[in-house]
């Protein structure tokens, strides 16, 4: 009798603890063991190389092999420790973005607690009071080790679960990098003129897209330690803001909208049924935060006859590469057939109707019917009738 109401008690306990696992694209969630009745974590602080997109690599600083670092994921109630481990040439501390606990665990340097030396590790141990969409980064030297991308997701689940239950659960983390042409090592001491901006450390065609099972309710968790506010944009959708800060909006203050700021510092959720089929852009609605690679230093050479200009500059200064004057789109082929900087992304990449012009702030939400996996399933088939073309000679006169 008692084996079985331990096993009555155990299962209404995983019952009340269920959640859907967080999706970090490009990304991992960090394993943790049990030591008693503590979620043990630990977070390694080091240089890494992250490839932003293939063929561009990057020198960032990150945790446990990756910038962002893995994301913690737990349940509101639990008591965590994290044993950092500092592998880095300077001290570092870690703060817990938005957490409610002791202050001697805020990782502020100086103020919470001496900094963790080369070579050393530290513990950190509080019981989570909350629950949502929470961040974690370094606090000290904040310019150059968050600049260089020590960051992460900190999300934590409520203990009686969610109604209705999300289905799909993304995290986004939105961060920018001065890279100068040729270079694989960020400038953190920019602090305006960035040319790379990356979703969770990549930039498209480098982002994974997100993948979904039309009719499931989807939540998109979005974190934001960049120098810059962000309005993200979903197409072919109206979604409901639900969160703010980690904090869950009451019913009557969640709002629709197809467009979101995400405010520096901060994060924010949101929340749609995934019921149009399609391929779906994500990505920044600032124009230059979807481009990768851009110098913003040259001469403007729009609707500047420049002939055979270019060429004979390129015979000079190989990885010369002229703004067309007809505009940018045109530079898609020019920049896959010419010589260019090393470790630079060319412009441009293939689409199912030619070149997808943007990169940087950039993925897809592909919405498919019927699927049994979520690999990517490749280009969205539009039915026949249902994609724009060349209107007929009567209508286009």
């Amino acid at each position: 009798m008692n084996m079985i109401l331990r096993l009555l008690f155990l299962l209404a306990i995983s019952s009340v603890h269920a959640y859907t696992p967080v999706i970090t694209p490009n990304g991992t969630t960090l394993a943790y063991t049990m030591e008693g009745d503590v979620k043990v974590f630990r977070l390694t602080a080091e240089p890494i190389k992250r490839e932003f997109a293939p063929g561009l690599v990057v020198n960032c600083w990150g945790y446990n092999g990756q910038s962002p670092g893995p994301t913690i994921e737990a349940v509101e109630g639990d008591k965590v420790r994290i044993l950092v481990t500092n592998h880095l040439p300077e001290p570092t501390t870690v703060h817990w973005h938005g957490l409610i606990l002791p202050n001697g665990m805020d990782g502020v340097t100086g103020l919470n607690q001496p900094s963790i030396p080369p070579g050393e590790t530290f513990q950190y141990e509080f019981v989570l009071k909350q629950h949502g969409t929470y961040m974690y980064h370094s606090h000290y030297d904040e310019m150059v080790q968050i600049g260089m991308g020590m960051m992460g997701f900190f999300i934590i689940h409520p203990q009686e679960g969610e109604h209705p239950p999300i289905d799909r659960d993304f995290a986004i983390m939105l961060h920018e990098w001065y890279l100068p042409p040729g270079a694989s090592t960020p400038d953190p001491m920019v602090m305006l003129d960035f040319n790379y901006f990356t979703f969770n450390g990549r930039v498209y065609p480098g982002t994974d897209p997100l993948v979904v099972k039309k009719g499931e309710r989807v939540r998109i968790r979005f974190g934001n330690l960049s120098m810059d506010n962000h309005p993200v944009h979903l197409h072919g959708y109206a979604f409901t803001v639900t969160a703010t800060g980690g904090w869950r909006l009451p019913r009557t203050a969640q709002y629709l909208s197809s467009t979101l700021d995400i405010v520096v510092g901060n994060t924010h959720d949101i929340e749609f049924v995934a019921d149009n089929l399609g391929d779906w852009a994500i990505h920044c609605h600032k124009t230059h935060h979807t481009m990768s690679g851009m110098e913003h230093n040259l001469p403007n050479m729009l609707l500047v006859p420049q002939d055979d200009l270019a060429e004979k500059i390129q015979q000079l200064l190989p990885g010369y590469m002229p703004m067309n004057e007809k505009g940018m789109g045109q530079m898609f082929e020019m920049s896959h057939h010419m010589s260019r900087p090393r470790n630079f992304l060319p412009y441009g990449s293939p689409g199912p109707f030619g070149p997808i012009e943007m990169s940087g702030m950039f993925t897809v939400l592909k919405v498919r019917e019927g699927i049994t996996s979520y690999n990517d399933p490749g280009w969205y088939k539009n039915p026949p009738g249902t994609v724009a073309g060349p209107a007929p000679i009567s209508q286009g006169k």
